[in-house]
């Protein structure tokens, strides 16, 4: 239940750059709304207090301490204002109640740690899953505190998990709150999951959508591995892996995140290492990309496919073609009620 890392997921919203938030965290393999409040204290460039919202990782909400406006970052979310009117300002008054409640919880964040100034962040990430196969739901409600993972709330067993020594007595007092926990239960398994099925109908034509991938061979070197490359697909439930033979490769391969590309799109790759293989062998390689919705696309390692970053395509001096711009992993920078 515990094995998403709350802390590294949050920490790059700090930048308030979500679409980053997705490329760590926001595997989108069921439906989901997530929501992620980060709350400052001294840093004078960033806002004290910043919450989004996400449906299959599209943010589809913002609100931060300067403007105090809960605003749309999606098209489709007029239509709800048009349905439900005073949804805007409903949802602003939550986020201004949350904000003063994110005071109080970092000051109390502080004396916990035995801290007094410097600058200290407190995360939320919150949500449900719903799968529209089998029905069945689940729900998060999660803690970091200084980039470190703090408290998690279980739903099987209705009580809290300390992640650090100092979360303790904050478990002990939120145990006890029996009707409380019930009701974080109930909200995240229905209520929760009504609100994401509404923003599903709503945006249907956007979160719901398929969009093929593109699929490019690249290699920075002769020395470096082949990269499968795939981009420009939507959703992000793509599954990419190396073939030999027919049979998937777990052995010379290292797989990359899903990573967004700036129109709301997606992109992954897979390198292949192949040091040891002579290249009469190429043939019996082949990288798969599988989309749900679309046949299964198959790419063979065929050195006349091959993009270079040294300007031409193909180990046999190929047709002088230029390459694309390499994948993020090839380049020498990569893109990436208080319970207190």
């Amino acid at each position: 239940m515990y094995s998403i890392n709350l802390s590294v997921c949050l920490s790059v919203c700090l930048s308030v750059s979500l679409s980053l938030c997705l490329s760590v965290c926001l595997s989108v393999l069921i439906h989901s709304l997530r929501y992620f409040h980060t709350a400052s204290s001294g840093l004078s460039s960033f806002p004290e207090f910043v919450s989004v919202g996400m449906v299959d990782g599209v943010q589809f909400v913002h609100y931060d301490s300067v403007s105090e406006r809960a605003v749309p970052k999606q098209a489709w979310m007029d239509r709800v204002s048009t349905d439900n009117p005073d949804y805007w300002e409903r949802e602003t008054g939550r986020y201004q109640v949350e904000q003063q409640v994110f005071k109080g919880i970092i000051e109390t964040a502080k004396k916990r740690f035995n801290q007094t100034g410097g600058a200290h962040i407190v995360q939320v990430m919150s949500g449900c899953e719903w799968d529209d196969e089998d029905d069945t739901t689940d729900g998060y409600h999660q803690y970091a505190y200084d980039g470190e993972d703090f408290l998690a709330f279980d739903l099987k067993t209705l009580t809290w998990v300390a992640l650090v020594r100092q979360a303790v007595p904050t478990k002990l007092i939120l145990d006890q709150d029996r009707a409380g926990n019930q009701y974080r239960k109930n909200y995240y398994t229905k209520e929760c999951v009504d609100w994401l099925k509404m923003y599903l109908a709503y945006g249907k034509s956007t979160l719901q959508r398929t969009e093929r991938p593109r699929v490019s061979l690249l290699q920075r070197s002769p020395s470096s591995p082949v990269v499968c490359h795939a981009t420009g697909f939507y959703p992000d439930r793509v599954v990419v892996f190396w073939r030999r033979d027919g049979q998937e490769l777990h052995e010379q391969v290292d797989p990359g995140e899903v990573l967004p590309n700036h129109d709301g799109t997606f992109q992954v790759s897979v390198d292949l290492y192949l040091t040891a293989v002579p290249q009469e062998d190429w043939g019996r390689y082949e990288c798969v990309v599988q989309l749900k919705g679309i046949e299964d696309i198959p790419t063979p390692l065929d050195p006349a496919l091959i993009r270079t970053n040294w300007g031409k395509t193909g180990r046999d001096g190929g047709r002088g073609q230029t390459s694309p711009p390499p994948p993020p992993h090839l380049t020498s920078t990569s893109t990436s009620t208080s319970p207190f």
